[in-house]
Order: structure tokens, then C-alpha cells, then sequence
């Protein structure tokens, strides 16, 4: 459901997340925007107009929240809506040692990132004209491993068995803490890069180079370990290294996102967690015309399946997920099917709750082959769990960005992502895009290779950067780091 300012009946909102999150509709103080919105706008240009311009057709990211779940997230959505939402916290108002890093500190983040920007561009360009699927990121390993290498990192290629992982890791003096960053490189399927991870491999890179430089000129003993993961994209890259050990030692991880967004916003998200399942239906082929009887059709269980899960859909709540697509096929229409293949994502907020809907969605494939007489096997893959974002080192990126482009917002989101289970953050930033072209369309995937998304990547790689290195610098911080993730375990 999109929200309409024009459009009466929208003026209450969303009613299923109305119901679940109690958000009431409230006048919007009216607002002076531009066709440009930008962050001085949001912040700065309140004026006050008479009653009858109470209710406008702007958007105050500083005090909405908005759901991903149901709601049309195109640019042009957020300075149309009209719903006054209840105020979420704003991670700059969390409690932090300090503001913010030394301005000599945080000058030198980002005088080296500055410099490296035009390198970082070409490696960002490269990758998006070849895009690679999961497992496949040949191309992409080469070129980040060996650029991380030129710029004085350790590199291990194929790290830990798997073909186009790799780790770039570099130590200055003795002891010291250990952040880990993470560089996606993965395409989709037809689309190519429509997630924008072309950007997130080059902010991993800006990030650690950017860190290396600032251990380097102000003798601060640590390290940094940039990963290079692959197969994010249902591949489930991260979860895998995890198991075989690529971030035990590390203290904290980072890593950030491209996003739909009004220019120069910032978003720490929460998202589902995910069980990925491949149903597969064996039947018995035989004649279509002369003697169908004897045949077990595996189509049919496909479809039988597919029709119950979106029945199941009426009685799940609003905040759960479940999508799949049948697999294509060769085969020719005068012949019974005997076999057909499904993958399907179900997506809950928690693991506990991905659990229960996980067990109601198998019900349907259970069902779908005893009806047609065929057997059934189910795979899951490895699970996604819900990400949980560290609130401390929220509030230190909120505090490094705020001066590029004002407040941090937080909502939750009905994407997933295999991001590891240690104090981490993973922001997302917004790139321009077309109405309706929001992540996973062709239209973002045009919009990750743009000029402003490059900008947009760079104000959020210096202020992960700055994050990342007080985790290294400042004991204070890390405890504080650490505290607030024990409390969110």
C-alpha cells in the first residue's frame, strides 16, 4: 500500500501496521521544500503557515517512521505521504564518551578517502559492468584481492574453501582490538547489480584503507579485516564463513547498503529473519491424451502448493513473508509431469517466529503431494537470521554522518541478510532512483552506477570509517560496544 496525501481514505495509514505498531495519524506541521529535498530541509526550513496548510504533502524523516513491509518506498513517496507516524529514537541522541572523533582524526578518515575516490569509482564501475552471481564472483575477487593487496594488506584468496571469498588483513603494532568489515560483490539473476553491491564492495574497501591510514598516522595499535563475501543473494555467503571461523577475534563488523531514500538519508534498519526452502514434487510421467491414470503429476502439487501458501498468507501476520517461484521447464505438454521444483523465502522478525511459519508453509507442501500421490522432498538452506544492530556504534555513525547530512533514522525492514552474529552495524543509505525503482528492480540497478550514488557511498563510507576506528581507538567506546550487545543477545 502506498500512502496519497490527495487520497482521503489514505490519511489513516497503513491499517495492518496501524493495528500492529498502535501508530495513530497526527496533523504534519507544514514544511518549505524544494523539488531538491535535502537534509537542510528536513532539519532546518520550519515556518509556520495557517491552518488550513496543517496538513501537507511532505515528509519529516527526523520525526517519521515507515514501514518497508506494505509501503512504497520510490523517493517521491516520502515527500508525498501525509501520515504523521509515532517519532522513532534518533541514534544521534544516544549517549556516546564523545561526539564525535578528534576533527584531526576524522579529517584524516577522510582526506584519504577523498583521495582514493576516483580509484574507488573504477572499481565500482568495473564491477557493475560485470555482474556475477553467488559463487561466481570471479571477476570481482581478482579485482578487490588484488587492489587490497597493492595498498599493503595481507591477502588470502579462496579463503576458508570457498572459491571467490577472500581476506585482506593488515596490523600495526602490538595488540590492540580487531574490526572486521564486510565487501558484497554479488549480481542477481537477468538484473545485475539491483541491490547496489557494487557500492557495498567499494565502501568496504574505502573503509579499511581509510582506517589503515589513521592506525598508521596517529600509532594506534589494531587491525582491520576486510572480507570479501560472496553470494548474499539467497547464497547465504557470510553464514557459511562464519561456520568455518572468518570472524572469530574480531570485535565488531561493519558494512552499509544503497537504499531507496530522499538524497543524503540514512537508515539503521532491523529485517527479517529468513528460512530459504526448495520443495521438490516426484511424480509419475505418462501419456497426457491416451492414459493420464497412471500417471502422478508433480505440476499439480506445484500448483496445489503455491495455492495454499497464498490461502496461508490471509492468516499470517502483516510482518511475515513468504514468496516462492516455480522452476522452469522443458518439458512437453502431452506428458504427465514428473517432476517440479519450487524455492521459496519465508521471512519473519525473529528466528523463533520464522520457526512456527517455516512449519505452517512445509504443512502446504506436505498437503499438496499427499493429494496428488507424488513424493516430496524439502531442503532448507541456511537460515538468515534477524539482524540486530548495535545501538553504541549506531549512535557513533549517527554522530560521524550527522555533520554530512543531519539524523540517522531507524525502521524495520521486510528485506533479509545473512550479516554475522557479533557487535555490528550495517546502515543503509539512499541513491536517487526512479518512482517504483527501489532495490531488486532493473531501474535500481541503473541508478548503483550513478555519480550521485557514488557521492552517497563516500559520506557513508567516512562515517563507518570514523566508527570503526573508535572501536580501535578508544577502550570506553568498546566496552560500551560490547555491553550493549550482550544486553541484545
Amino acid at each position: 500500500m502506498s500512502l496519497d496525501a490527495s487520497d482521503a481514505n489514505h490519511h489513516s495509514g497503513c491499517l495492518s501496521l496501524r493495528r500492529l505498531f498502535n501508530l495513530k495519524p497526527q496533523p504534519v506541521p507544514y514544511k518549505s521544500f524544494t523539488k531538491q529535498l535535502n537534509s537542510s530541509h528536513i532539519c532546518d526550513q520550519t515556518r509556520k503557515a495557517p491552518d488550513s496548510k496543517r496538513l501537507a504533502d511532505v515528509t519529516d524523516l527526523t520525526s517519521r517512521v515507515f514501514y518497508d513491509t506494505c509501503c512504497d518506498f520510490g523517493s517521491s513517496r516520502f515527500i508525498t505521504a501525509a501520515c504523521q507516524w509515532e517519532a522513532p529514537p534518533v541514534y544521534s541522541d544516544l549517549p556516546s564518551p564523545s561526539d564525535s572523533l578528534h576533527k584531526d582524526i576524522r579529517q584524516t578518515i577522510e582526506n584519504v578517502i577523498d583521495a582514493l575516490d576516483p580509484s574507488l569509482r573504477s572499481l565500482s564501475l568495473q564491477i557493475h559492468s560485470h555482474p556475477e552471481l553467488m559463487f561466481e564472483e570471479i571477476f570481482a575477487h581478482k579485482l578487490l584481492s588484488d587492489f587490497m593487496e597493492s595498498h599493503g594488506f595481507s591477502v588470502t584468496r579462496h579463503y576458508l574453501g570457498l572459491k571467490t571469498a577472500w581476506r585482506a588483513e593488515y596490523t600495526h603494532g602490538q595488540g590492540g582490538r580487531t574490526i572486521g568489515i564486510n565487501s558484497e560483490m554479488d549480481a542477481l539473476p537477468e538484473i545485475g547489480h539491483a541491490c547496489g553491491h557494487n557500492l557495498i564492495a567499494i565502501s568496504g574497501v574505502g573503509v579499511a584503507l581509510a582506517i589503515k591510514s589513521a592506525l598508521e598516522t596517529y600509532n594506534v595499535p589494531g587491525t582491520v579485516v576486510l572480507l570479501g563475501t560472496p553470494a548474499e543473494e539467497g547464497g547465504g555467503g557470510k553464514i557459511i564463513l562464519l561456520e568455518r571461523g572468518a570472524y572469530k577475534g574480531m570485535d565488531a563488523c561493519l558494512m552499509c547498503h544503497p537504499s531507496p531514500g530522499p538524497k543524503l538519508s540514512t537508515f539503521v534498519l532491523s529485517s527479517l529473519a529468513m528460512q530459504s526452502i526448495d520443495a521438490e514434487f516426484f511424480g509419475q510421467s505418462a501419456h497426457a491424451g491416451d492414459a493420464p491414470w497412471e500417471g502422478a503429476n508433480a505440476l499439480d502439487a506445484a500448483f496445489l502448493a503455491y495455492s495454499s501458501v497464498s490461502v496461508l498468507r490471509q492468516q499470517i501476520k502483516p510482518d511475515h513473508r513468504v514468496n516462492g517461484v516455480i522452476n522452469g521447464s522443458e518439458r512437453a505438454a502431452n506428458v504427465i509431469p514428473d517432476y517440479a521444483k519450487m524455492r521459496w523465502y519465508v521471512r519473519a522478525p525473529t528466528r523463533d517466529q520464522l520457526a512456527r511459519l517455516t512449519e505452517r508453509v512445509t504443512a502446504c507442501f506436505e498437503g499438496a503431494a499427499l493429494a496428488t500421490s507424488c513424493r516430496l522432498k524439502i531442503t532448507k538452506n541456511a537460515s538468515y537470521y534477524d539482524l540486530r544492530q548495535n545501538s553504541i556504534l549506531a549512535g557513533a555513525f549517527s554522530h560521524a554522518i550527522c555533520q554530512e547530512s543531519g539524523n540517522v533514522g531507524q525502521y524495520p525492514s521486510g528485506a533479509s541478510t545473512d550479516f554475522v552474529f557479533l557487535p555490528s552495524l550495517h546502515p543503509a543509505f539512499a541513491i536517487p532512483t526512479q518512482p517504483n525503482g527501489g532495490n531488486h528492480s532493473p531501474a535500481f540497478a541503473d541508478s548503483a552506477r550513478s555519480t550521485e550514488a557514488h557521492k552517497a557511498c563516500m559520506i557513508t563510507t567516512k562515517a563507518l570509517a570514523c566508527t570503526g576506528f573508535r572501536v580501535l581507538e578508544d577502550k570506553v567506546f568498546f566496552m560500551q560496544v560490547r555491553e550493549a550487545f550482550e544486553a541484545s543477545v
